[in-house]
């Protein structure tokens, strides 16, 4: 197994945050293309293919490991941060909207964490980002908001996003928790997780909640998000003015009553 990066941090900010990674000569840090903020002089770019772990030995496993993160809607490819000057110095990673970041240190965990794959935000070096099977089929499937999820194994640090508020869990044996998929931040490998229908068809139509919930059954240690992404992406857009055809706006109260009431509905 490759060696893990030491490296220290700082989380800056209340509400938008950013986290600035300190590197030792010769340390790095990994992230998905887009996600760095600032970076100083010293610290030299390259961009990989696969997940940056360096554990595999072949193109053929590379190939693999890469393909497996295609599965789940990330880059073939992964940017890693490394400190090539003379003393420390700092790579900066913003989160992609409000909210909190969670630094995370695997091998306090057992080695391993299962994170939502909009959640992951950058790891030291050495850590292994890939895709997360769950043998019940269903929770890939059905999941909902992108739950198929990203495993990260090693022992260094990972840091995690949560959109809105901040919510850790801890589950004691057998001790059981439904939330709504999106709202799922990460969890210990140790929780089984699985979908569940909602039941009758009257809550699945008007409750608003959708068809399906995540249900957590501990031990272990989860960590919730009070505002997906795709929630906050929802509303927005259900918020914004669109003009249409005859000028009013659609996306108004009585723009909508308007079209019902001229029968356009195209």
């Amino acid at each position: 197994m490759a060696a893990m990066h030491e490296v220290d941090y700082k989380v800056f900010g209340e509400d938008i945050q950013f986290v600035e990674i300190e590197l030792d000569p010769g340390e790095a840090a990994i992230a998905e293309a887009g996600g760095m903020f600032y970076m100083e002089d010293g610290i030299s770019m390259e961009t990989i293919f696969g997940d940056g772990s360096q554990q595999r030995t072949s193109f053929v496993d590379a190939l693999i490991g890469a393909g497996k993160r295609l599965l789940i809607g990330e880059s073939l490819f992964m940017t890693v941060f490394m400190n090539t000057g003379q003393g420390k110095k700092h790579v900066s990673f913003a989160a992609p909207y409000p909210g909190k970041i969670v630094p995370i240190k695997l091998s306090e965990i057992g080695g391993e964490l299962i994170a939502q794959k909009d959640s992951f935000l950058a790891a030291a070096k050495g850590v292994s980002v890939g895709i997360a099977f769950q043998k019940r089929l269903g929770v890939g499937f059905f999941g909902g908001e992108g739950f198929i999820m990203e495993r990260l194994q090693g022992d260094g640090w990972a840091f995690v996003h949560a959109g809105g508020m901040l919510i850790e869990r801890t589950l004691g044996p057998g001790e059981l928790l439904r939330i709504d998929t999106g709202c799922l931040v990460a969890l210990q490998s140790t929780i089984d997780y699985d979908i569940e229908y909602v039941g009758r068809i009257k809550s699945a139509l008007f409750g608003g909640e959708g068809l399906f919930f995540a249900t957590l059954r501990g031990p272990g240690r989860v960590w919730l998000q009070s505002l997906p992404l795709s929630r906050m992406a929802r509303r927005i857009v259900a918020a914004a003015p669109q003009t249409g055809r005859g000028g009013r706006e659609e996306g108004s109260v009585l723009g909508r009553l308007g079209d019902i009431i001229s029968g356009d509905r195209s």
